[in-house]
């Protein structure tokens, strides 16, 4: 689930026609664990709980006096995948986008349900690293899916919730429990955004004393975490956006302001990414500037350093010269009034650089 650049197995679906069921994901699918179905049945009343297996699909039937909601952690496993698909008479091209594990969020809307996709994010501190998976939604009149690529633990808040005597999700439709996933991933978006943001203030002040080659990597990080999270929000935004529209009528009028309030936040969650990502590029100009003045104030030594010798080497090559008659040749003390003179000059360079503020490092 890292953001890397890894092998699809794309290859697979070259040559096959649309709606072909191939899984296409990060990791071999013969090295994934075995899929899970968690299955929850309820109603003001009461709710039920379990576990399904694929014996258990072959004999399922939906209440139609309760709300369901199946929440599949893998999906890897095309023959399972189909099978719930026929079961829900879910279209050819909904289940294979679900076995695509990179799509981009998306709406699709049919008469008997609507199938979304977006992207659910997890931050890791220690080496400002984000990593991804798919979230694929099917809402129905009266049942929710769920398809997620492992068992994150995402949605148990949700299940907490549900769990609660005369909690207002039970008395609501399966479109409020829609609202409460899109919820969950939205607010999960700022928990990622949250720990950028602290990262990159720390980063900054690093920047501002000694940058290293450690801070420039730091930026680059979170520049390609910015970059994620904002493939993922904008097209989600227009997601929600047509939600709220409700064409079909999926959702019922009491849900539509916790929509709108869901649309709200991916308007307000774009705007302060935009922002992190203009600190962050503005980061880059500190490290580049900082870099080059560095650069500069070591250059300057040396040059003082050279010029304290060239006057030096100048004399030192004069009286070099093979001539039979010289100044200072046959004084005793010559060599060291020449010493003398060589360090008379260095030093009264030396206090004209001083004078300049050549030798501080601040400027």
């Amino acid at each position: 689930m890292r953001m890397r650049r890894h092998k699809k197995h794309r290859f697979k679906k070259i040559g096959m026609p649309p709606g072909a069921l191939v899984y296409v994901g990060d990791i071999d699918a013969t090295k994934l664990p075995k899929p899970t179905i968690s299955k929850i049945m309820y109603d003001a009343r009461e709710i039920v709980e379990c576990v399904l297996t694929t014996n258990d699909l072959a004999s399922f039937k939906p209440d139609k006096n309760k709300k369901l909601w199946l929440n599949v952690h893998g999906v890897h496993d095309t023959d399972l995948i189909k099978q719930i698909g026929d079961l829900f008479k879910l279209h050819p091209l909904v289940i294979e986008d679900i076995l695509n594990t990179e799509q981009r969020p998306k709406i699709d809307e049919f008469n008997d349900y609507i199938f979304l996709e977006t992207r659910n994010f997890y931050y890791d501190k220690a080496s400002m690293t984000a990593s991804s998976e798919q979230i694929s939604i099917v809402l129905g009149r009266n049942f929710l899916l769920t398809f997620q690529e492992r068992a994150t633990g995402a949605f148990e808040p949700i299940r907490e919730r549900l769990r609660a005597s005369r909690a207002q999700i039970r008395e609501q439709g399966v479109d409020y429990l829609a609202y409460a996933v899109l919820d969950s991933v939205v607010d999960r978006y700022f928990n990622v955004l949250e720990d950028v943001s602290e990262d990159s203030e720390a980063l900054e002040e690093l920047l501002l004393s000694r940058p290293t080659n450690m801070e420039l990597h730091s930026i680059h990080q979170l520049k390609h975490v910015s970059i994620e999270l904002r493939r993922a929000v904008w097209p989600l935004r227009e997601v929600i956006n047509n939600l709220t529209r409700n064409e079909k009528g999926f959702f019922q009028p009491a849900t539509m302001p916790y929509l709108r309030d869901v649309y709200d936040h991916t308007v307000n969650f774009i705007e302060s990414l935009e922002s992190i990502r203009d600190t962050l590029s503005s980061m880059m100009d500190i490290y580049m500037a900082s870099v080059s003045q560095r650069v500069n104030l070591e250059v300057r030594a040396l040059t003082v350093v050279a010029m304290l010798f060239m006057p030096a080497t100048l004399i030192a090559g004069i009286f070099g010269m093979n001539f039979h008659e010289m100044p200072w040749l046959a004084e005793k003390n010559g060599f060291w009034w020449v010493m003398g003179l060589m360090a008379g000059i260095a030093a009264a360079m030396l206090l004209i650089f001083w004078r300049r503020q050549w030798l501080s490092s601040q400027t």
